[in-house]
């Protein structure tokens, strides 16, 4: 009797491999996988190469006509909302985590003396803050200069930019007329 109890062990160590073989081609054949044209990782040669290469950035538009009919207000509240959990925007205000933008404007690329600026931005340290800059910056950081240490994602709206830029014109006591 005991060699039974092996036979129905195997038996259904069997029947259940035959259940799952069958329900793997039935599935197949209903749902139609589709194989992808070319491999998701590619290890070494001329993919890796093409992986490397960064997309083109879509071209912004430019914020200067834009400004013309900025809000300053609206400004104002977007920088409490988006900015001021890292940045500071009164005359002679500290630095957190990001730099004090009080006359932002018109100034040099890592303009604040005593913060510890990522190499991306010391880099660009004899650029000057115009507003065709401070938009591209605004717009995406990550595309702007790579490798720099700022969190915030960008902002897409380009009227919500340009409310923006004018706020921090408007505490920019030397910056130029757009």
């Amino acid at each position: 009797m005991h060699s039974l109890e092996g036979n129905k062990i195997v038996a259904a160590v069997l029947t259940a491999g035959v259940t799952f073989g069958l329900a793997g081609v039935i599935g197949g054949l209903l749902v139609h996988p589709r194989m992808p044209h070319e491999p998701a990782i590619a290890m070494g040669g001329e993919a890796v190469q093409q992986a490397a290469a960064p997309a083109a950035a879509p071209a912004l538009e430019p914020i200067t006509p834009l400004l013309a009919n900025a809000n300053v207000q609206n400004g104002q509240v977007l920088a409490q909302r988006q900015c001021a959990s890292c940045h500071t925007f009164n005359e002679g205000g500290a630095n957190r985590v990001g730099p004090n933008l009080f006359g932002i404007v018109g100034t040099k690329h890592a303009h604040a003396d005593g913060f510890n600026y990522s190499g991306a931005i010391r880099g660009m340290a004899e650029k000057t803050w115009t507003y065709e800059e401070l938009n591209a910056w605004i717009a995406s950081p990550r595309t702007y200069a790579p490798g720099n240490r700022m969190s915030f994602a960008g902002m897409s709206n380009a009227q919500q930019r340009a409310d923006l830029i004018a706020y921090l014109r408007s505490i920019s006591p030397n910056a130029p007329a757009p």
